[in-house]
């Protein structure tokens, strides 16, 4: 029988357990204004950050899926756990000493071991493996890691062991510890046969751990050549702890690197990791025995704080032989989970960063980051290579695959004309005839036969929704933002929107609802029943739905639409507009000969000092604002 926790004990956890703190080791967060903080959801897929954390109150709310609560629902909702074990978990963190009450005679239900004891469990087994490393028996464990230039430093920084090879050894010491095999198998330390023996055993260890720093499980190198297991790697199995299609190795030393930096590099083993963290790229992590696939996309999310407005850049590296070229493309497929551009670090030899280090020393690994290029360029120039361009044929082989790959990425209908540049340059086809090949492969795609957003004839009310951008969607949260305030606050927001526009709004919906506040006298009309009034005088189906959803949906400022709140949110979205104009200015300026065209040239050059000029004032007037 197990009486429940005190009350009292609960209270002392959700005190001492800040929630910033707890949140962080999971989501990387940003002030957003007011004392809140902000950052990717780690409950569902986003483009933007609508997942925000107030210390002060203790409470955490995502406005995209709803997710809320106190510090405790956070730890069941993030780890699968019930209420006991979160706060159980949590106590350990904090160093709370939970009592239970006398008297309660409710059987608690039936359960594996807790996640606690597994954590301990692989903490020990981590202490006893490294101890091992410097043992007699782990001479070839030391001269391979010798061998690619880690020395007993590097080993004690990433925590690496020896697994002894009696295959007892670790059972024994974890027995001794009071750990029952019940827990150590449960942890994935420890297999069952006709008896109980060491999942690893004569190999080299690498401790695997989440982000807050636990170890989770291991992954283990074979250097014995009459190891009966020839798989050069084995990992830790699947566990309660250790999901492999969720774990990179390395982010708990890459995390805060990442949030600094909003970079990530993803590169293909161990070792790779070591040594570009022993070179000064920081930001490194690898997948653990598995391809890097979604749900390793939505954890450098959540760290890199990936959104429109703070775009970073994720870095592959990947050999240059036919399975690099497999992985790169498997990337570009799973291009669109990032807002961050992608790219990929080839070094011309072959070598991997771990080889690269031992050869030609730290600089090398940090200039073959340096070096990196866009992944969809990588992808491209392989495609091409698969075809013989001296024949006419070949050309045409060459541009067909290459043209359904644009249609593959995220932004199309920007990178298209682009995409077929490049094409073009490879193949040495003319551009105007890539062009054409890249139509045809947007209408061979049955998704694309009718343009986005445009509902088929007949098509239901809902169909209308699709013309609506998402309140995640990274191109328009600033308009949304905007709107919403317009529609709701309007007084608050005439003080500050003066010199807003229709240029200002890019979605031909957002645009639209714009131009019905124009119409319907602006701002400084606005009355009692504004929402309504504009609503009715909407005449297309896609203004009015999104008219109802500006009205309802809550503004993300915990002090309301405070003058403060309105002009960072207005500022910021012209301050955007600004920067589309300074791109359309340099693309022009890019294009112009200096010498034939002087006058013209030096307009633009003074027309864009200017906007430059603009664009910080706008910047500084939403940082002040804050």
């Amino acid at each position: 029988m197990a009486g429940r926790i005190r009350e009292e004990d609960i209270a002392e956890v959700r005190e001492k357990a800040k929630i910033d703190e707890v949140v962080g080791d999971y989501v990387t967060l940003r002030p957003a204004g007011g004392g809140s903080l902000k950052g990717l959801c780690p409950f569902h897929d986003e483009k933007s950050p609508s997942f925000n954390v107030n210390p002060a109150r203790a409470f955490y709310h995502c406005f995209g899926c709803g997710e809320g609560g106190d510090v405790i629902a956070f730890v069941m909702k993030i780890d699968g756990l019930g209420f006991t074990e979160a706060v159980e978990r949590l106590a350990d963190k904090v160093g709370v000493t939970l009592r239970r009450e006398d008297g309660d005679t409710r059987p608690e239900r039936p359960r594996g071991p807790q996640r606690s004891r597994l954590v301990e469990a692989n903490r020990v087994a981590q202490e006893f493996y490294a101890a091992a490393l410097g043992t007699p028996d782990a001479v070839a464990g030391r001269q391979f890691l010798g061998e690619r230039g880690f020395d007993q430093t590097a080993a004690e920084q990433f925590g690496i062991g020896f697994a002894p090879r009696d295959g007892e050894s670790l059972l024994r010491h974890l027995r001794q510890r009071r750990f029952t095999d019940e827990e150590s198998v449960a942890a994935g330390l420890v297999a069952m046969g006709r008896s109980a023996y060491d999942r690893f055993r004569g190999r080299l260890l690498w401790p695997i751990r989440d982000s807050s720093g636990d170890t989770i499980g291991f992954g283990a190198r074979r250097i014995f050549d009459d190891d009966r297991i020839e798989a050069k790697y084995l990992n830790t199995p699947e566990t309660s702890l250790y999901k492999k299609s969720q774990v990179l190795y390395g982010i708990d030393l890459a995390r805060r690197e990442m949030a600094r930096t909003s970079k990530a590099v993803v590169v293909e083993g161990y070792t790779d990791v070591m040594a570009c963290h022993l070179s000064g790229v920081g930001t490194a992590v690898a997948t653990c025995g598995t391809a890097f696939g979604d749900d390793h996309a939505r954890v450098l999310r959540r760290f890199l704080n990936d959104h429109a407005e703070f775009p970073g850049e994720v870095i592959f590296t990947f050999d240059g032989d036919a399975a690099g070229q497999k992985a790169a493309l498997r990337a570009f497929g799973g291009d669109q989970n990032f807002v961050s551009q992608t790219y990929v670090a080839v070094e011309p030899t072959g070598l991997d960063p771990c080889d690269l280090r031992l050869q030609q020393g730290d600089s090398a690994v940090r200039e073959l980051i340096a070096r990196r290029q866009p992944l969809y360029r990588f992808v491209l120039a392989n495609v091409v290579k698969k075809y013989d361009l001296d024949r006419a044929e070949g050309r045409v082989g060459a541009v067909r695959e290459a043209a359904t790959l644009v249609h593959s990425s995220r932004d199309t209908a920007v990178v298209a004309s682009s995409f077929a540049r490049e094409i073009a340059s490879l193949t040495g086809m003319d551009p105007a005839e890539v062009q054409v090949e890249v139509r045809r492969a947007a209408v061979r795609r049955p998704s694309d036969a009718r343009p986005p957003g445009r509902p088929e004839a007949g098509a239901p009310p809902a169909a209308l929704h699709q013309r609506l951008p998402d309140l995640r969607d990274p191109r328009f949260v600033l308009e949304r933002e905007t709107l919403k305030l317009v529609v709701q606050e309007p007084a608050s927001v005439a003080r500050t929107a003066q010199d807003l526009g229709a240029n200002d709004f890019t979605h031909p919906t957002y645009r639209a609802v714009w131009e019905l506040v124009e119409k319907n006298g602006g701002l400084a009309a606005a009355d009692a029943d504004w929402a309504g009034r504009l609503r009715d005088h909407a005449g297309d189906q896609a203004v009015i739905a999104a008219l109802s959803a500006l009205a309802v949906e809550p503004v993300p400022s915990k002090k309301g639409a405070d003058d403060a709140f309105v002009a960072n949110t207005v500022y910021r979205l012209q301050e955007l507009t600004a920067q589309r104009r300074i791109a359309e200015v340099k693309s022009r300026l890019q294009r112009t000969n200096p010498v034939e065209h002087t006058t013209e040239y030096n307009r633009m050059f003074g027309e864009l000092t200017a906007l430059e000029q603009h664009r910080r004032q706008l910047r500084d007037l939403a940082l002040g604002a804050l």
